[in-house]
């Protein structure tokens, strides 16, 4: 397995087809179509024997890439984030991971919740005030360390010092560990009820929309970062040529079915009379990139441009009307699986 290529597969619903996150049909229309991992593992590869799925939960890759366990990994900002703050604040190691790959999915935003305040009270002067009565605040997460850190800069905002920087990571309302400073309770879902009835002061939520906690009657008070669904890789790996290729090569194709998402080729023929006005047209929309792809016959031109299909300023419906009325001819439209304009895309 020392040279395979481990890939970290991320459990739960990005490993459902039928979900949104739809990591099966992705990884499939790349060219790398998986064996086991819809069925909740082991994974398999079977068209590359030199990678390896190593099936896991998201929250655990950023400490089995600074492990060098996993190689590459497919996880969110937020998870990654946490772990390698939890490396900082637990063990005082600095890890560095990078992200070289956004695969446009699993979108969520991390934010602190809490009952409504007072009438025209900030969050701000709400927390000052709350510093001010407690030697102690209770904070409830699903991500205990990116609280930590969000705690450490907004008390150093409002001014206060290092008798705030103490803290605790425990399981819900077990007795606090330290006298003074911030007990965080980890939590695994439901932070919401946590919050509205009175078991902490304040909560920190991952949402989509925020629905469900408005439905509690919470408040969002502050957004403390956006996530997304990436690839993560292990620094280490350009230490190892054979990986570092085979990771180029997972990572070409993986961004060429994320490029090719909403993308079609629309193939059509014009007469040679009609191939200027159709140029010009394209031209005009931006539809080619230095020049038009086209192939020259007898009595007619086969042009095939790429586009979107989900351009709400240039439907797809409204070019193909376009191009017709300016006599193209036989419009077939061609969905993409994938789309790589280059190896220089890929920045590893």
């Amino acid at each position: 397995m020392n040279e395979k290529l481990i890939i970290g597969m991320p459990a739960g619903s990005l490993a459902d087809p039928k979900r949104g996150g739809n990591l099966v049909t992705l990884l499939k229309a790349a060219g790398f179509p998986t064996k086991g991992y819809e069925e909740g593992g082991p994974t398999a590869f079977p068209l590359h024997g030199m990678l390896f799925g190593w099936d896991g939960r998201p929250q655990e890759f950023g400490a089995q890439l600074a492990l060098h366990e996993v190689d590459i990994a497919i996880s969110g900002d937020d998870w990654i984030t946490e772990r390698s703050l939890e490396y900082l604040y637990e063990y005082g190691r600095e890890i560095k991971l990078n992200k070289t790959l956004s695969l446009n999915r699993g979108r969520v935003r991390i934010v602190v919740i809490n009952v409504p305040l007072p009438s025209g009270m900030s969050f701000d002067g709400w927390l000052d005030t709350l510093l001010k009565a407690k030697s102690v605040i209770r904070i409830v997460s699903e991500m205990p360390y990116l609280a930590i850190d969000w705690f450490r800069g907004k008390k150093n905002a409002l001014g206060y010092g290092p008798e705030w920087d103490a803290f605790s990571v425990q399981k819900y309302n077990t007795p606090p560990k330290i006298e003074k400073g911030l007990v965080v309770y980890e939590s695994w879902g439901k932070t919401e009820a946590k919050v509205l009835n009175g078991g902490v002061d304040f909560g920190f939520e991952i949402t989509q929309t925020g629905s469900a906690i408005r439905n509690y009657g919470l408040e969002i008070s502050d957004e403390v970062m956006k996530s997304e669904t990436g690839i993560w890789t292990d620094p280490a790996l350009k230490d190892n040529p054979k990986k570092y290729e085979l990771a180029r090569m997972f990572l070409l194709n993986m961004y060429g079915a994320v490029f090719a998402e909403n993308k079609v080729l629309i193939f059509f023929n014009a007469r040679k009379n009609e191939v200027q006005p159709i140029i010009t047209y394209l031209e005009k929309n931006g539809l080619f990139g230095d020049e038009p792809t086209m192939n020259e016959g007898i009595n007619f031109t086969e042009f095939s441009i790429q586009m979107s299909t989900a351009d709400p300023k240039l439907p797809l419906a409204q070019v193909r009307y376009e191009l017709a009325r300016l006599g193209a001819s036989h419009i077939e439209t061609v969905p993409l699986d994938s789309s790589i304009p280059g190896l220089d895309d890929i920045h590893f």
